[in-house]
């Protein structure tokens, strides 16, 4: 490895959870912002949560084609420094916020090359670039893998993230697979939607940190 892989625990709901990604390494933490989510948390909730945590953790709030005026009030109000827009926004909307992971949803090789998907990326700046699994019914947070051979095909694109999937059992191979920037779990360290299991969030990111 390269570099240190970095870990993201994505659908915090609770200060509790989130001190407990913070205490066991979390480089990040996500808050999602998109309604129809049984993960959705109010902004007040989200600034709250973040007075009261200490300094160098990342925050970011997920959103899915939510006006960027709305985006921009809540960045602001809440103190998420980084936004992941997980639905079809344009490399345009992109450009309107400093620091952007931006996620695209997929399902095989073979779907990549009939879309052009990673023609696509190319169209984007951002900071990073989200692969999570496509679903028809859902934009995230399905605990579904796809076929992570795509990853090598993205990463002349950018720093690369992946999602979809992930849980403790399986994200030691991911990474040796892969080798990502990061990577990024929601469903795979819960209980029940929204609430944490703080004994997945310490071996999930153990099993990431331990390979140098």
């Amino acid at each position: 490895m390269v570099h240190m892989v970095k870990v993201k625990i994505c659908g915090i709901t609770s200060l509790n959870d989130a001190r407990a990604c913070v205490k066991y390494g979390a480089d990040a933490i996500g808050f999602i912002l998109y309604n129809k989510s049984p993960r959705y948390i109010a902004p007040d909730k989200i600034a709250h949560i973040i007075k009261r945590l200490p300094p160098f953790i990342v925050t970011v709030g997920v959103f899915v084609n939510e006006n960027p005026d709305i985006i921009k009030w809540i960045l602001r109000d809440t103190g998420i420094n980084t936004a992941q827009l997980h639905g079809d926004e344009t490399p345009e909307i992109c450009d309107m916020f400093p620091r952007v992971i931006k996620a695209f949803r997929v399902r095989d090789q073979a779907d990549i090359e009939r879309n052009l998907r990673f023609s696509d990326i190319s169209r984007y700046r951002a900071s990073a670039f989200l692969l999570d699994t496509y679903s028809a019914n859902s934009f995230g947070g399905t605990g579904l893998t796809f076929d992570w051979d795509i990853v090598e095909g993205a990463k002349g694109f950018g720093n690369i993230i992946v999602a979809g999937g992930l849980t403790c059992e399986n994200v030691y191979d991911v990474v040796i697979k892969t080798s990502p920037y990061g990577v990024d779990v929601s469903s795979g360290v819960e209980v029940t939607h929204g609430v944490k299991d703080h004994g997945k969030i310490r071996e999930f990111i153990d099993q990431v940190k331990s390979i140098q």
